[in-house]
Protein backbone atom coordinates (compact mmCIF):
# COMPACT_ATOMS: atom_id res chain seq x y z
CA UNK A 1 0.00 0.00 0.00
CA UNK A 2 1.17 3.29 -1.23
CA UNK A 3 2.41 5.21 2.07
CA UNK A 4 1.83 8.84 2.43
CA UNK A 5 4.11 10.85 4.80
CA UNK A 6 1.90 14.09 6.94
CA UNK A 7 3.14 16.99 5.83
CA UNK A 8 4.38 19.93 9.09
CA UNK A 9 1.35 21.79 9.98
CA UNK A 10 2.96 25.08 8.62
CA UNK A 11 3.26 23.22 5.14
CA UNK A 12 0.99 25.39 2.30
CA UNK A 13 0.44 23.38 -0.51
CA UNK A 14 -2.44 24.31 -2.71
CA UNK A 15 -5.22 23.82 -3.10
CA UNK A 16 -5.52 21.70 -0.34
CA UNK A 17 -6.26 17.88 -1.36
CA UNK A 18 -9.23 15.71 0.53
CA UNK A 19 -8.09 12.18 1.06
CA UNK A 20 -10.48 10.72 -1.22
CA UNK A 21 -9.89 12.99 -4.12
CA UNK A 22 -5.65 11.85 -3.10
CA UNK A 23 -6.88 8.13 -4.21
CA UNK A 24 -8.87 9.08 -6.90
CA UNK A 25 -6.12 10.67 -8.53
CA UNK A 26 -2.87 8.74 -6.94
CA UNK A 27 -1.81 7.83 -10.05
CA UNK A 28 -2.76 8.61 -13.95
CA UNK A 29 -1.46 7.46 -17.49
CA UNK A 30 -1.20 8.68 -20.54
CA UNK A 31 -2.60 7.62 -24.11
CA UNK A 32 -5.71 6.23 -22.34
CA UNK A 33 -3.56 3.84 -20.13
CA UNK A 34 -5.55 2.37 -16.98
CA UNK A 35 -5.59 5.06 -14.11
CA UNK A 36 -4.56 3.52 -10.59
CA UNK A 37 -6.97 4.15 -8.23
CA UNK A 38 -10.18 5.05 -10.50
CA UNK A 39 -11.03 1.38 -10.57
CA UNK A 40 -14.88 1.58 -10.38
CA UNK A 41 -16.76 -0.35 -6.79
CA UNK A 42 -18.73 -3.17 -7.22
CA UNK A 43 -21.86 -1.57 -7.00
CA UNK A 44 -20.57 0.95 -9.79
CA UNK A 45 -19.37 -1.85 -12.13
CA UNK A 46 -22.88 -3.73 -11.91
CA UNK A 47 -25.41 -0.91 -11.40
CA UNK A 48 -26.56 -0.57 -15.05
CA UNK A 49 -26.88 -4.59 -14.99
CA UNK A 50 -30.63 -5.16 -14.88
CA UNK A 51 -32.30 -7.73 -12.07
CA UNK A 52 -32.35 -11.10 -13.55
CA UNK A 53 -34.40 -12.81 -10.74
CA UNK A 54 -31.54 -13.33 -8.41
CA UNK A 55 -32.27 -13.42 -4.70
CA UNK A 56 -32.02 -9.75 -3.29
CA UNK A 57 -29.08 -10.96 -0.51
CA UNK A 58 -27.22 -13.09 -3.83
CA UNK A 59 -27.57 -9.77 -5.80
CA UNK A 60 -25.82 -7.78 -2.79
CA UNK A 61 -23.01 -9.89 -2.70
CA UNK A 62 -22.53 -10.81 -5.94
CA UNK A 63 -20.32 -7.71 -7.20
CA UNK A 64 -18.09 -8.52 -4.47
CA UNK A 65 -17.50 -11.99 -5.16
CA UNK A 66 -17.02 -11.15 -8.94
CA UNK A 67 -14.25 -8.61 -8.02
CA UNK A 68 -12.34 -10.50 -5.60
CA UNK A 69 -12.47 -13.71 -8.42
CA UNK A 70 -11.12 -11.02 -10.98
CA UNK A 71 -8.44 -9.97 -8.16
CA UNK A 72 -7.33 -13.21 -7.26
CA UNK A 73 -6.86 -13.66 -11.35
CA UNK A 74 -4.93 -11.01 -11.95
CA UNK A 75 -2.97 -11.95 -8.83
CA UNK A 76 -1.99 -15.32 -9.91
CA UNK A 77 -1.36 -17.25 -13.05
CA UNK A 78 -2.01 -20.60 -14.40
CA UNK A 79 1.10 -22.24 -12.39
CA UNK A 80 -0.88 -20.63 -8.91
CA UNK A 81 3.03 -18.22 -8.72
CA UNK A 82 2.65 -14.40 -7.91
CA UNK A 83 2.39 -12.96 -11.16
CA UNK A 84 5.38 -10.54 -12.60
CA UNK A 85 2.48 -8.32 -13.84
CA UNK A 86 2.45 -6.81 -10.58
CA UNK A 87 6.54 -5.71 -11.03
CA UNK A 88 6.52 -5.07 -14.79
CA UNK A 89 5.79 -2.10 -16.87
CA UNK A 90 2.40 -2.40 -19.36
CA UNK A 91 5.25 -1.18 -22.07
CA UNK A 92 6.81 -3.14 -24.44
CA UNK A 93 9.48 -0.90 -25.67
CA UNK A 94 11.67 1.81 -24.11
CA UNK A 95 10.53 5.14 -24.55
CA UNK A 96 13.11 6.99 -26.94
CA UNK A 97 13.94 9.77 -25.04
CA UNK A 98 17.16 11.23 -23.02
CA UNK A 99 17.33 13.01 -19.95
CA UNK A 100 19.81 15.48 -18.27
CA UNK A 101 19.42 17.57 -15.69
CA UNK A 102 21.40 20.93 -15.05
CA UNK A 103 21.74 24.35 -13.28
CA UNK A 104 20.97 26.08 -17.13
CA UNK A 105 19.34 25.91 -20.31
CA UNK A 106 20.97 24.04 -23.38
CA UNK A 107 21.07 27.23 -24.66
CA UNK A 108 23.30 28.27 -21.40
CA UNK A 109 25.68 24.76 -21.86
CA UNK A 110 29.10 25.37 -20.95
CA UNK A 111 31.35 24.07 -24.13
CA UNK A 112 32.46 21.16 -22.14
CA UNK A 113 28.70 20.52 -21.11
CA UNK A 114 28.03 21.10 -24.80
CA UNK A 115 30.18 18.80 -26.35
CA UNK A 116 29.06 15.93 -24.41
CA UNK A 117 25.57 16.41 -24.71
CA UNK A 118 26.06 16.43 -28.57
CA UNK A 119 27.36 12.73 -28.31
CA UNK A 120 23.52 11.54 -27.05
CA UNK A 121 22.26 13.39 -29.75
CA UNK A 122 24.57 12.47 -32.46
CA UNK A 123 24.23 9.04 -31.88
CA UNK A 124 20.70 8.76 -31.16
CA UNK A 125 18.73 11.37 -33.69
CA UNK A 126 15.68 8.94 -33.63
CA UNK A 127 15.50 10.11 -29.88
CA UNK A 128 13.82 13.05 -27.76
CA UNK A 129 16.19 14.88 -26.04
CA UNK A 130 15.16 17.24 -23.03
CA UNK A 131 17.10 18.97 -20.05
CA UNK A 132 15.81 19.73 -17.02
CA UNK A 133 16.96 23.19 -15.22
CA UNK A 134 16.94 24.88 -12.07
CA UNK A 135 14.98 27.13 -12.96
CA UNK A 136 11.89 24.37 -14.15
CA UNK A 137 12.53 20.99 -12.02
CA UNK A 138 9.92 22.57 -9.76
CA UNK A 139 7.53 23.26 -12.37
CA UNK A 140 8.22 19.36 -13.38
CA UNK A 141 7.32 17.77 -10.14
CA UNK A 142 4.17 19.82 -9.12
CA UNK A 143 2.84 18.71 -12.52
CA UNK A 144 3.56 15.00 -12.35
CA UNK A 145 3.51 14.96 -8.23
CA UNK A 146 0.53 17.16 -7.80
CA UNK A 147 -3.24 17.21 -7.45
CA UNK A 148 -3.11 17.15 -11.55
CA UNK A 149 -0.86 14.05 -11.66
CA UNK A 150 -0.22 11.26 -8.99
CA UNK A 151 -1.45 13.61 -6.11
CA UNK A 152 1.48 13.38 -4.03
CA UNK A 153 2.10 16.50 -1.96
CA UNK A 154 3.97 14.67 0.62
CA UNK A 155 6.46 13.82 -2.42
CA UNK A 156 6.17 17.81 -3.81
CA UNK A 157 6.54 19.41 -0.51
CA UNK A 158 9.88 17.57 0.57
CA UNK A 159 11.51 18.72 -3.02
CA UNK A 160 10.29 22.59 -2.55
CA UNK A 161 12.31 21.96 0.83
CA UNK A 162 15.16 20.33 -0.25
CA UNK A 163 18.46 23.09 -0.94
CA UNK A 164 20.66 20.49 -1.07
CA UNK A 165 21.74 19.52 -4.87
CA UNK A 166 23.16 16.68 -4.68
CA UNK A 167 19.85 14.76 -3.37
CA UNK A 168 17.61 16.95 -5.33
CA UNK A 169 19.63 15.86 -8.65
CA UNK A 170 19.18 11.89 -7.30
CA UNK A 171 15.69 12.24 -6.54
CA UNK A 172 14.75 14.14 -9.82
CA UNK A 173 16.65 11.45 -11.78
CA UNK A 174 13.98 8.74 -10.24
CA UNK A 175 11.45 10.71 -10.83
CA UNK A 176 11.72 11.65 -14.23
CA UNK A 177 11.86 7.95 -15.10
CA UNK A 178 9.37 6.85 -12.97
CA UNK A 179 6.91 9.38 -15.07
CA UNK A 180 8.63 9.41 -18.41
CA UNK A 181 11.16 6.33 -18.64
CA UNK A 182 14.10 6.59 -21.51
CA UNK A 183 17.77 7.13 -20.65
CA UNK A 184 18.54 9.54 -17.62
CA UNK A 185 22.45 10.23 -18.29
CA UNK A 186 24.61 12.80 -16.06
CA UNK A 187 25.53 15.85 -17.85
CA UNK A 188 29.34 15.44 -17.98
CA UNK A 189 28.96 11.79 -19.74
CA UNK A 190 29.85 11.37 -23.07
CA UNK A 191 27.80 8.64 -25.16
CA UNK A 192 30.27 6.21 -26.93
CA UNK A 193 27.47 4.03 -28.91
CA UNK A 194 24.27 4.77 -29.41
CA UNK A 195 21.47 3.75 -26.65
CA UNK A 196 20.04 0.73 -29.11
CA UNK A 197 23.56 -1.09 -27.94
CA UNK A 198 22.47 -0.80 -24.35
CA UNK A 199 20.49 -4.48 -25.10
CA UNK A 200 22.98 -6.37 -26.84
CA UNK A 201 21.27 -8.71 -29.31
CA UNK A 202 21.01 -11.78 -27.27
CA UNK A 203 18.06 -10.26 -25.44
CA UNK A 204 14.45 -9.08 -26.68
CA UNK A 205 13.51 -5.92 -25.30
CA UNK A 206 10.06 -6.79 -24.65
CA UNK A 207 11.28 -9.09 -21.83
CA UNK A 208 13.15 -5.70 -20.08
CA UNK A 209 11.91 -3.35 -17.77
CA UNK A 210 15.42 -1.78 -16.60
CA UNK A 211 18.97 -1.67 -18.11
CA UNK A 212 21.53 -0.89 -15.52
CA UNK A 213 25.43 -1.43 -15.31
CA UNK A 214 28.18 -2.32 -12.69
CA UNK A 215 30.03 0.73 -10.82
CA UNK A 216 31.52 -0.77 -8.21
CA UNK A 217 32.41 -4.30 -7.68
CA UNK A 218 34.58 -4.60 -4.76
CA UNK A 219 32.78 -7.27 -1.92
CA UNK A 220 36.45 -7.86 -0.47
CA UNK A 221 36.23 -4.76 1.30
CA UNK A 222 32.25 -4.51 2.64
CA UNK A 223 33.32 -5.43 6.92
CA UNK A 224 35.74 -2.27 6.28
CA UNK A 225 34.56 0.44 8.28
CA UNK A 226 34.61 3.49 5.73
CA UNK A 227 34.32 1.70 1.87
CA UNK A 228 31.77 -1.38 3.47
CA UNK A 229 28.88 0.68 2.45
CA UNK A 230 29.70 1.72 -1.17
CA UNK A 231 31.80 -1.38 -2.37
CA UNK A 232 29.06 -3.07 -4.12
CA UNK A 233 27.04 -1.02 -6.23
CA UNK A 234 25.01 -0.45 -9.65
CA UNK A 235 25.64 3.14 -11.69
CA UNK A 236 23.46 5.37 -11.26
CA UNK A 237 24.63 8.11 -13.70
CA UNK A 238 23.84 6.42 -16.54
CA UNK A 239 20.35 3.86 -16.61
CA UNK A 240 17.47 2.97 -18.50
CA UNK A 241 14.02 2.27 -17.53
CA UNK A 242 10.55 1.82 -18.87
CA UNK A 243 7.77 4.32 -17.71
CA UNK A 244 5.65 3.20 -14.05
CA UNK A 245 8.24 0.62 -12.65
CA UNK A 246 7.49 0.33 -8.83
CA UNK A 247 10.83 -0.16 -8.41
CA UNK A 248 11.30 3.95 -8.78
CA UNK A 249 8.22 4.82 -6.93
CA UNK A 250 9.34 2.72 -3.90
CA UNK A 251 12.93 4.36 -4.26
CA UNK A 252 11.18 7.60 -4.05
CA UNK A 253 9.67 6.72 -1.27
CA UNK A 254 12.25 5.21 0.75
CA UNK A 255 14.46 8.82 0.10
CA UNK A 256 11.40 10.73 1.81
CA UNK A 257 11.10 8.44 4.40
CA UNK A 258 15.37 8.50 4.97
CA UNK A 259 14.57 12.32 4.99
CA UNK A 260 12.44 12.18 7.43
CA UNK A 261 14.54 10.43 9.83
CA UNK A 262 17.44 12.24 9.38
CA UNK A 263 15.75 15.58 9.83
CA UNK A 264 14.26 14.18 12.99
CA UNK A 265 17.55 12.81 14.12
CA UNK A 266 18.98 16.43 13.73
CA UNK A 267 15.95 18.03 15.02
CA UNK A 268 15.57 20.44 12.38
CA UNK A 269 13.88 21.18 9.02
CA UNK A 270 14.51 18.99 5.84
CA UNK A 271 15.76 22.03 4.69
CA UNK A 272 18.37 22.19 7.61
CA UNK A 273 19.95 18.73 7.28
CA UNK A 274 23.57 18.75 6.62
CA UNK A 275 24.78 15.43 4.99
CA UNK A 276 28.54 13.88 4.67
CA UNK A 277 29.77 11.77 1.42
CA UNK A 278 28.39 8.44 3.00
CA UNK A 279 25.02 9.52 4.14
CA UNK A 280 25.01 10.91 0.50
CA UNK A 281 25.52 7.33 -0.89
CA UNK A 282 23.38 5.46 0.90
CA UNK A 283 20.60 7.63 0.81
CA UNK A 284 19.84 9.01 -2.50
CA UNK A 285 23.32 7.94 -4.65
CA UNK A 286 24.08 4.48 -5.91
CA UNK A 287 23.70 2.57 -2.54
CA UNK A 288 20.25 3.66 -2.07
CA UNK A 289 19.73 2.71 -5.81
CA UNK A 290 21.37 -0.38 -5.89
CA UNK A 291 19.50 -1.98 -3.12
CA UNK A 292 16.36 -1.03 -4.17
CA UNK A 293 16.63 -2.89 -7.39
CA UNK A 294 18.07 -5.69 -5.44
CA UNK A 295 14.96 -5.73 -3.27
CA UNK A 296 12.69 -5.64 -7.07
CA UNK A 297 14.17 -8.47 -8.57
CA UNK A 298 13.99 -10.73 -5.15
CA UNK A 299 10.39 -9.83 -5.56
CA UNK A 300 10.45 -10.38 -9.28
CA UNK A 301 11.92 -13.46 -9.31
CA UNK A 302 10.44 -15.29 -5.72
CA UNK A 303 13.85 -15.50 -4.30
CA UNK A 304 16.40 -14.17 -2.63
CA UNK A 305 19.37 -12.36 -5.10
CA UNK A 306 22.05 -10.80 -3.56
CA UNK A 307 24.86 -9.01 -5.05
CA UNK A 308 26.63 -12.63 -5.52
CA UNK A 309 25.10 -12.64 -8.52
CA UNK A 310 26.61 -10.19 -10.64
CA UNK A 311 30.26 -10.27 -8.77
CA UNK A 312 32.96 -10.52 -11.70
CA UNK A 313 30.76 -10.62 -14.64
CA UNK A 314 31.98 -11.90 -17.90
CA UNK A 315 28.83 -10.24 -19.69
CA UNK A 316 25.07 -9.29 -19.32
CA UNK A 317 22.88 -11.25 -16.90
CA UNK A 318 18.94 -11.23 -17.24
CA UNK A 319 17.33 -11.59 -13.92
CA UNK A 320 13.98 -10.39 -13.17
CA UNK A 321 13.28 -8.19 -16.00
CA UNK A 322 16.22 -6.29 -15.09
CA UNK A 323 19.19 -6.62 -17.79
CA UNK A 324 22.57 -5.77 -15.65
CA UNK A 325 25.15 -5.18 -18.13
CA UNK A 326 28.70 -5.54 -17.43
CA UNK A 327 31.24 -3.16 -15.41
CA UNK A 328 32.86 -1.85 -19.06
CA UNK A 329 29.23 -0.88 -20.01
CA UNK A 330 29.01 2.40 -17.95
CA UNK A 331 31.56 2.44 -15.86
CA UNK A 332 35.10 2.05 -17.84
CA UNK A 333 38.40 3.59 -16.93
CA UNK A 334 37.82 3.73 -13.51
CA UNK A 335 41.27 2.01 -12.02
CA UNK A 336 39.24 -0.79 -10.25
CA UNK A 337 36.53 -3.33 -10.04
CA UNK A 338 38.43 -4.91 -13.39
CA UNK A 339 36.43 -2.20 -15.21
CA UNK A 340 39.09 -1.84 -18.11
CA UNK A 341 39.32 1.06 -20.47
CA UNK A 342 37.24 2.89 -22.88
CA UNK A 343 38.12 1.17 -25.94
CA UNK A 344 36.47 -1.99 -24.84
CA UNK A 345 34.10 -2.99 -27.06
CA UNK A 346 31.85 -3.25 -24.59
CA UNK A 347 32.13 0.19 -23.05
CA UNK A 348 29.17 2.47 -24.34
CA UNK A 349 29.58 5.69 -22.40
CA UNK A 350 32.68 7.87 -20.86
CA UNK A 351 32.07 9.68 -17.55
CA UNK A 352 34.33 12.74 -17.62
CA UNK A 353 33.60 13.92 -13.85
CA UNK A 354 33.63 17.29 -14.42
CA UNK A 355 30.03 17.83 -12.96
CA UNK A 356 31.48 15.57 -9.52
CA UNK A 357 31.79 18.82 -7.59
CA UNK A 358 29.08 18.15 -4.39
CA UNK A 359 31.90 16.25 -2.75
CA UNK A 360 32.98 19.63 -1.70
CA UNK A 361 29.58 20.19 0.23
CA UNK A 362 29.42 16.83 1.39
CA UNK A 363 32.87 15.88 2.67
CA UNK A 364 34.09 12.52 2.76
CA UNK A 365 35.83 10.85 6.38
CA UNK A 366 39.31 12.66 5.78
CA UNK A 367 41.08 11.38 8.69
CA UNK A 368 43.62 14.58 9.78
CA UNK A 369 46.45 12.67 9.15
CA UNK A 370 46.09 10.49 6.71
CA UNK A 371 43.66 11.53 4.50
CA UNK A 372 40.94 10.16 2.47
CA UNK A 373 40.82 6.44 2.26
CA UNK A 374 39.39 6.77 -0.82
CA UNK A 375 42.02 7.96 -2.62
CA UNK A 376 43.48 4.54 -2.68
CA UNK A 377 41.11 3.76 -5.63
CA UNK A 378 39.68 -0.15 -4.02
CA UNK A 379 43.99 -0.74 -4.11
CA UNK A 380 44.06 -4.12 -1.49
CA UNK A 381 47.98 -2.52 -0.64
CA UNK A 382 46.93 1.24 -0.36
CA UNK A 383 43.73 0.81 1.77
CA UNK A 384 45.91 -1.85 4.27
CA UNK A 385 48.43 0.73 4.87
CA UNK A 386 45.84 3.58 5.38
CA UNK A 387 44.34 1.10 8.01
CA UNK A 388 47.35 0.00 10.02
CA UNK A 389 48.56 4.10 9.90
CA UNK A 390 45.46 5.36 11.37
CA UNK A 391 44.91 2.28 13.98
CA UNK A 392 48.89 3.08 15.12
CA UNK A 393 47.65 6.68 15.71
CA UNK A 394 44.40 6.27 17.58
CA UNK A 395 46.60 4.15 19.82
CA UNK A 396 48.79 7.29 20.60
CA UNK A 397 48.27 9.00 23.78
CA UNK A 398 46.02 12.11 23.27
CA UNK A 399 49.19 14.93 23.27
CA UNK A 400 51.00 12.55 20.48
CA UNK A 401 47.62 13.35 18.64
CA UNK A 402 47.52 16.62 18.85
CA UNK A 403 51.48 17.21 18.21
CA UNK A 404 51.03 15.51 14.82
CA UNK A 405 47.78 16.68 13.91
CA UNK A 406 49.23 20.67 14.54
CA UNK A 407 52.97 19.27 12.41
CA UNK A 408 50.53 17.44 9.77
CA UNK A 409 48.12 21.64 9.28
CA UNK A 410 51.38 23.28 9.06
CA UNK A 411 52.69 21.19 6.63
CA UNK A 412 49.52 22.00 4.99
CA UNK A 413 49.13 25.41 4.92
CA UNK A 414 52.95 25.17 3.46
CA UNK A 415 51.70 22.69 0.50
CA UNK A 416 48.53 25.28 0.01
CA UNK A 417 51.55 28.85 -0.09
CA UNK A 418 53.31 26.80 -2.94
CA UNK A 419 50.78 25.52 -4.81
CA UNK A 420 49.22 29.25 -4.98
CA UNK A 421 52.17 30.36 -5.58
CA UNK A 422 52.79 27.72 -8.98
CA UNK A 423 49.14 28.93 -10.05
CA UNK A 424 50.16 32.65 -9.48
CA UNK A 425 53.18 32.12 -11.32
CA UNK A 426 51.73 29.96 -14.10
CA UNK A 427 49.10 32.81 -14.56
CA UNK A 428 51.74 35.42 -15.11
CA UNK A 429 53.11 33.73 -18.08
CA UNK A 430 50.25 32.60 -19.49
CA UNK A 431 49.37 36.80 -19.54
CA UNK A 432 52.45 37.52 -20.63
CA UNK A 433 52.33 35.33 -23.55
CA UNK A 434 48.96 36.64 -24.26
CA UNK A 435 50.74 40.56 -24.27
CA UNK A 436 53.22 38.85 -26.40
CA UNK A 437 50.79 37.71 -28.69
CA UNK A 438 49.17 40.88 -28.67
CA UNK A 439 52.17 43.01 -29.53
CA UNK A 440 53.29 40.84 -32.29
CA UNK A 441 49.84 41.29 -34.32
CA UNK A 442 50.15 44.71 -33.80
CA UNK A 443 53.12 44.81 -35.10
CA UNK A 444 52.50 42.99 -38.21
CA UNK A 445 49.21 45.28 -39.04
CA UNK A 446 50.98 48.37 -38.79
CA UNK A 447 53.79 46.43 -41.58
CA UNK A 448 50.71 45.45 -43.41
CA UNK A 449 48.84 48.45 -43.30
CA UNK A 450 48.73 51.01 -46.41
CA UNK A 451 49.88 47.60 -48.94
CA UNK A 452 47.53 46.30 -51.94
CA UNK A 453 45.23 43.68 -50.13
CA UNK A 454 46.34 41.11 -52.42
CA UNK A 455 49.47 41.12 -51.01
CA UNK A 456 47.99 41.21 -47.60
CA UNK A 457 45.53 38.43 -48.49
CA UNK A 458 47.20 34.80 -47.55
CA UNK A 459 47.28 32.60 -51.07
CA UNK A 460 43.95 30.41 -51.41
CA UNK A 461 44.41 26.57 -50.36
CA UNK A 462 44.71 23.80 -53.09
CA UNK A 463 41.50 21.81 -51.82
CA UNK A 464 42.34 19.11 -54.40
CA UNK A 465 45.70 17.71 -53.10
Amino acid sequence: MTEFYPLPPDATLQPKISLSRRLSHARKFDDGDMKMGAMPKGQELFSSVPAIGFPKQLQRTLPACIALILFLVFLTGSTGTVSTSLFQSKQSHFPRKIWQTWKVDPMMFEERDHNTARTWIIKNPDFRYEVLTDENDLAYVETHFGPEGFNRPDIVYVYRELTARIIKADLLRYMIMYVEGGVYTDIDVEALKPVKNFIPKRWEETDIDMVVGIEIDQPDFERHPVLGSKCKSFCQWTFMCKPRLPVMLTLIENIMKWLHNVAKQQNCKISEIHLDFDQVISGTGPSAFTTAILKDITKRTGKEVSWDTFHSMQESILVGRVLVLTVEAFAAGQGHSDSGNHDAKQALVKHHYHASGWPTTHPRFNHPIFGEVEKCNWNVECVQKWDQDTLAFNALPQEEKVKQIAIKEQENKEEERKRKEEEEEQKRKEDEEREREARELEREARENAGKPEELVRPPPIDLRG
